[in-house]
C-alpha cells in the first residue's frame, strides 16, 4: 500500500491522503489570504470524507470539474456540511482564482454522494471502508481501510474525552498502519467539567453585573456545544451565523448526537437571530449572551457584535478555542484591540479564552495509540508532527512523520 501526503503533512489544514494513487482520503483546504488548497488535485476512482471541517472537504467539490465522477462517501451530516461549506466558499471566494470550483462542481456532490452510518462496511474503489465514531464533530469519523493484506486506520480529527454534544471516541479497530492527527499533541488540557464550570460562571457573572457577552464560536461544532452547555445550566442566549443553519443540520441528523434532548434543549434556549437592519445592534446594548461566528474573528456577525460592546470594561467577550497567531480574535487577546473591517480598534470589554476544543490532548493521543504499540504510526495534522513522532519513537512506537507530497510504503 502507497500513501501519499496532499496536504495537512506536517501543517494544520488542506488535509488530503491518496492510497495507491486510487482512494483519496478528504480533501480540504486552509483558510486564509489566499486560501491553501492540495499539492496536487487527482483523479481517484473514490472519495472518502471523515468528517465536514473546511480543511478535511473544503476542495471536495473541485474534484468533479473533469470528466471523472468519483463516488464520495460520507456519513449523512458530512454530506449535507459539505454542501453548506461549498456554498460559503462560493459566496466569499466564487469566480475568483482563489475558488477551484462553481456552482455546477457543487451540485454534481449529490449526484455522487454516497452515505453510510457507523460500522457499516462498504466498498471503495476496491477498498472494504468502515466508518467509526470519533468523537470530534456530529457525523465525524475514523477511517479504516483494508485491501485484504494491510489495514489503515485513518483517524482524521477525534477527541476522547466526552462533550455536552458527543461521546468520546472509544473505537480501537485492529491496523497495521495508523495515521493519526496531533493538533494538540503538546497540550495538556484540564476536564471538560472545569473548564465547562469557569465558562459558565465566567458568563453569568457578567450578565448579573448587568453586561453583555459575546462568545465567538465557529460554526460547526463548536456552536452547538455550546448551545448545550448554556442550555444545561438554564443561561438563555442569541445565537447568530453559520451555526444556526448547521444546529437546524444535527437536529435533523439527532442519531450523530450523543443525547438529542441535551442539543433540543441547547437549541430551545437561544433566539435564533435572523440579521434584519438594525437587530444585531439592538441586541448588542441587551444584557444577555451571543453566540454567534467567527470564532477568531475573521468575519461573521462577530464583526458587528464585538465593536457595539467594545468600549464597556463590563463586557465580555469569552473566545471558546484557540485564536491562531495574527487572527484579529489573537490580537484581541494579546493587545486589546484588532481589526474589524479595516478598522484598528481599541476593546475596553474583558477577554478571555475558554478550551472547549475537540481535538485529543497529548494524554489523549497517547492513550489512543496504547492499541497500536504493534503498527507502524504516521504523525500528520499538526504544527509539530516531527516532535510528536520523536517521542513517540522515544516511546517504543515505530512512528514518522512525512513531508508534504511524501509518499510511504506501508
Amino acid at each position: 500500500m502507497e500513501i501519499r501526503f496532499l496536504g495537512g503533512a506536517r501543517e494544520i489544514g488542506r488535509s488530503a491522503i491518496l492510497v495507491d494513487d486510487s482512494l483519496l482520503l478528504d480533501y480540504g483546504m486552509a483558510s486564509g489570504n489566499p486560501p491553501q488548497y492540495p499539492v496536487d488535485r487527482p483523479d481517484p476512482d473514490a472519495v472518502v470524507v471523515s468528517h465536514g471541517h473546511l480543511d478535511h472537504v473544503g476542495a471536495v467539490p473541485s474534484l468533479l470539474s473533469g470528466d471523472e465522477r468519483p463516488p464520495i462517501h460520507w456519513t449523512p451530516p458530512t454530506a449535507e456540511l459539505a454542501r453548506v461549506l461549498g456554498r460559503d466558499t462560493l459566496k466569499l471566494h466564487g469566480g475568483s482564482y482563489d475558488c477551484p470550483f462553481t456552482e455546477a462542481e457543487l451540485k454534481r456532490m449529490t449526484e455522487v454522494s454516497r452515505t453510510h452510518g457507523y460500522q457499516q462496511p462498504f466498498e471503495a474503489a476496491g477498498y472494504e471502508v468502515t466508518f467509526f465514531e470519533a468523537g470530534h464533530i456530529p457525523g465525524s469519523a475514523h477511517v479504516l481501510v483494508d485491501d485484504g493484506e494491510t489495514r489503515l486506520l485513518y483517524t482524521a480529527d477525534f477527541h476522547t474525552a466526552d462533550q455536552r454534544l458527543l461521546a468520546a471516541s472509544r473505537a480501537r479497530p485492529d491496523a497495521d498502519v495508523v495515521i493519526v492527527e496531533s493538533t494538540y499533541a503538546d497540550t495538556e488540557r484540564e476536564s471538560r467539567p472545569a473548564i465547562e464550570h469557569r465558562f459558565v460562571e465566567s458568563v453569568k457573572s457578567t450578565v448579573w453585573e448587568g453586561g453583555t457577552v459575546v462568545v465567538p464560536a465557529f460554526g460547526i461544532g463548536r456552536t452547538q456545544e455550546v448551545l448545550c452547555v448554556l442550555g444545561a445550566h438554564d443561561v438563555d442566549c442569541y445565537v447568530d451565523g453559520m451555526g444556526k443553519d448547521v444546529t437546524r443540520l444535527f437536529q435533523r441528523h439527532d442519531g450523530f448526537v450523543r443525547d438529542p434532548d441535551t442539543l433540543q434543549r441547547g437549541a430551545s434556549n437561544a433566539r435564533f437571530v435572523t440579521g434584519k437592519p438594525g437587530q444585531r445592534e439592538r441586541i448588542a446594548q441587551k444584557n444577555t449572551v451571543i453566540v454567534t461566528t467567527s470564532g477568531m474573528l475573521h468575519g461573521g456577525p462577530a464583526m458587528t457584535y464585538v465593536p457595539e460592546i467594545r468600549s464597556s470594561p463590563t463586557n465580555k467577550v469569552a473566545f471558546t478555542g484557540f485564536q491562531v497567531p495574527g487572527t484579529p480574535g489573537h490580537e484581541l487577546l494579546e493587545r486589546g484591540r484588532a481589526d474589524f473591517d479595516g478598522r484598528i480598534l481599541p476593546v475596553a470589554a474583558q477577554t478571555e479564552q475558554h478550551d472547549f476544543s475537540a481535538h485529543a490532548d497529548s494524554d489523549g493521543l497517547w492513550s489512543f495509540l496504547q492499541s497500536y504499540r504493534d503498527s507502524q504510526i504516521l504523525v500528520n495534522h499538526g504544527d509539530d508532527c516531527e516532535d510528536f513522532a520523536a517521542e513517540l519513537v522515544a516511546g517504543g512506537f515505530d512512528a514518522a512523520a512525512p513531508r508534504l507530497d511524501e509518499t510511504v510504503e506501508v
